[in-house]
């Protein structure tokens, strides 16, 4: 199931909250379990079976790993640590990655000698498998730098890695962050009205913008050769990056959303990414869960930027080639995370200093232009389509530069390109903030406020359904991821 379908919207959340809120607080870790993981089998029951594995292995591993730690046995704690590393990251790197690495065996040494190996055609991707594997080895890493307690409560560990809300495609919840709130929570009425409106609001993003831009990007990635050319394809670079933007963080609000519907407060994953003067300041934008859990459990642990310049750079390469294949098992992964080590070493070693003396809408431009380019890598995952499509965006591609289908299909969504645009900036926000405050500042202020956000939220709400409801093209890009 995804959250932007008409089942979820009015059958599995409505039932799921009357539920949850007509129980006692004592249930309601129970009521949001079987949700889960009703949620999850929806569409892959057997699956399940490998995220509940997961979820058993680290939690005994964190006991024994806490209990050896008791007994200031710290061999026996880094054994259960490695233990719940090896399994956890087995688990992930045998669903995701094994017809990948068979395949390019194949393709080199196993064809040059003769030793090719059959692919595992049955292997299924396990929805989400990406993000609860960081979220499980968080815990257990915690566990063992003593920032959290183990959980005694199986059934409390499995609702925080079950959670519905972030299971399929994040924000990455770290144990920590939640650890208070899966015991002891407090629901309230200001909680769950800010998290209807965040829901409703992500919709819209994912639904009216997201779906529409992603229509623009298979528009032309299905059209004939003869109507392509240069303009066309960055339009359709252009599309992408608007996509994927509303798609993901879209999703990212109707979790967090939820999750203030059910008393838990997620942190925020998108920060305005399109608005930063730089690549290094887009990363601290964009996908904020997983960069701040490479950093935290991959970078620093490697020594950081404490062992001198030569150190920095091997262990930001490891960073980024993790970051990069972490999204999906294919070689366009790999080079945009190489991508973006590139652009930041770049920035780091090279620019440093030079960036901020250059006029911000010129530094705006060149980051932009980066990351659309990294959007047009991060979309192919055929190596050969990517590298013709790279050509004949910078004109080697034997097409024309531009033709009476660029002028058509830019005309007809340059006003919806347009709002995309103006709706990726915190302006939206900051024009409802002002008008509030001086409404507020009237006797029937609060009203009109409260009258005006209902009449909003309904209205997202019903275009969005209509737009469901007429349109089967609802994808979610970070399903496969």
């Amino acid at each position: 199931m995804v959250f932007s379908s008409t089942t979820v919207l009015f059958v599995f959340l409505p039932v799921v909250l009357a539920v949850y809120f007509v129980c006692p607080k004592k249930a309601r870790n129970v009521v949001l379990l079987i949700a889960s993981l009703l949620f999850y089998m929806w569409g892959e029951p057997k699956l399940v079976l490998v995220m509940l594995a997961t979820i058993l292995v680290n939690y005994i591993l964190a006991w024994i790993c806490a209990s050896c730690k008791e007994k200031e046995n710290q061999k026996g704690a880094k054994a259960a640590l490695i233990g719940s590393v090896i399994f956890s990251i087995g688990m992930l790197a045998f669903f995701k990655y094994t017809n990948f690495f068979i395949g390019n065996w194949n393709g080199t040494i196993g064809k040059a000698a003769g030793l090719t190996i059959a692919g595992l055609r049955n292997l299924t991707l396990p929805l989400g498998i990406s993000f609860y594997t960081f979220q499980t080895l968080s815990y257990t890493i915690d566990v063992y730098r003593g920032e959290v307690h183990p959980q005694k409560n199986l059934l409390h560990l499995a609702t925080y890695v079950c959670l519905f809300p972030q299971l399929i495609a994040g924000p990455i919840v770290r144990y920590q962050n939640v650890e208070n709130e899966i015991s002891s929570r407090k629901e309230s009425i200001d909680d769950f009205s800010n998290g209807v409106r965040r829901f409703v609001i992500g919709l819209g993003k994912k639904v009216l913008l997201g779906n529409m831009a992603g229509s623009v990007f298979d528009l032309v990635g299905q059209m004939p050769e003869q109507q392509l050319s240069v303009g066309m394809l960055w339009l359709s670079s252009v599309a992408f990056t608007f996509q994927i933007y509303f798609d993901f963080s879209g999703y990212s609000d109707m979790a967090i959303g939820l999750g203030y519907m059910f008393g838990f407060h997620f942190k925020d994953n998108f920060n305005y990414p399109y608005i930063s003067m730089s690549i290094t300041e887009f990363w601290k934008r964009w996908h904020m869960s997983l960069s701040g859990w490479f950093r935290d459990y991959v970078y620093i642990p490697l020594g950081g930027n404490r062992k001198g310049n030569a150190r920095t750079i091997l262990n930001l390469l490891i960073v980024w080639l993790l970051t990069g294949f972490w999204h999906g098992a294919a070689w366009n992964f790999v080079l945009w995370g190489l991508y973006f080590f590139a652009l930041l070493m770049l920035e780091k070693y090279l620019l440093k200093g030079i960036l901020d003396k250059i006029p911000g809408w010129i530094r705006h431009i060149y980051t932009l232009f980066f990351v659309n380019l990294s959007w047009v890598i991060f979309s192919y995952d055929d190596i050969h389509v990517l590298g013709t499509v790279l050509k004949r965006m910078f004109g080697f591609g034997g097409i024309p530069l531009w033709n009476s289908s660029g002028t058509f299909y830019s005309l007809s969504y340059l006003l919806i390109f347009l709002i995309m645009a103006f709706a990726s900036t915190p302006f939206p926000k900051q024009i409802v903030e002002r008008i509030s405050s001086k409404l507020e500042a009237g006797k029937k202020g609060t009203w009109i406020i409260l009258a005006a956000e209902i009449a909003g939220i309904l209205l997202v709400m019903i275009l969005s359904t209509a737009s469901l409801a007429s349109d089967a093209f609802n994808p979610f890009l970070y399903f496969r991821f």
